[in-house]
């Protein structure tokens, strides 16, 4: 989805960061050895009743950089094939450079800061985008360099649950495991999780207040 109307509610919520959930594929554990595979970011919105909901998403495959390690265990978990002739993957520099754009964009039309990175166990994935800005020397990286905001607790703490698909599905969530893997796929679904449980505290908590929601 693109083209949403930003407004900058959104940056008093969060103290002007802007929440983009990422989520990365990669070819092993390690951010400075194994190879950044595919990169999707899906950013955040508020509508005007103040909830948040999904506005746009962007995805990338993505070259492994020279000498970057590639376990085949980590190949067959995620399904990809990084030598396949459709992948039309990018290098890290260029791939950084077309995920990051729509997001200092709408960094700015919200009135934020700073994007803040949103993921499941986000230290992984913003392990690896850091990697890749260091490797690339990319100068116009719009996320916080260590804070972020991990489902993983959230969820834990709103559903007593920790994996993605059944903390998604506790949350009322679809989930299709068929399609769980890819990067642009965990990406909306994990969008979708932490835009349910910050519209439900928020629900709860302004009626427990007698306050509004945001918005």
């Amino acid at each position: 989805m693109t083209g949403f109307d930003y407004n900058d509610a959104i940056a008093g919520r969060f103290r002007g960061f802007l929440p983009v959930v990422v989520d990365v594929e990669t070819g092993g554990f390690d951010a400075r050895r194994d190879a950044l595979l595919e990169i999707a970011a899906v950013i955040v919105g508020m509508a005007e009743d103040g909830s948040l909901l999904p506005a746009e998403s962007h995805a990338c495959h993505v070259e492994p950089f020279p000498g970057a390690n590639l376990d085949p265990k980590a190949l067959a978990f995620n399904g990809i094939d990084p030598d396949h002739p459709f992948r039309m993957a990018l290098p890290e520099r260029e791939a950084l450079q077309k995920i990051t754009a729509p997001i200092r964009k709408a960094v700015k039309a919200s009135g934020c800061n700073r994007a803040i990175l949103v993921g499941h166990n986000a230290f992984f994935d913003l392990g690896f985008i850091n990697a890749a800005v260091e490797r690339t020397g990319f100068k116009r990286n719009p996320f916080h360099p260590f804070s972020t905001f991990d489902t993983v607790s959230l969820a834990g703490l709103a559903f007593g649950q920790t994996v993605l698909a059944r903390a998604v599905r506790e949350a009322g969530i679809e989930w299709d495991s068929s399609q769980a893997h890819s990067a642009i796929y965990d990406a909306m679904k994990t969008a979708e999780l932490f835009c349910t449980i910050v519209n439900r505290w928020d629900r709860e908590i302004g009626h427990e207040s007698g306050e509004a929601p945001p918005g």
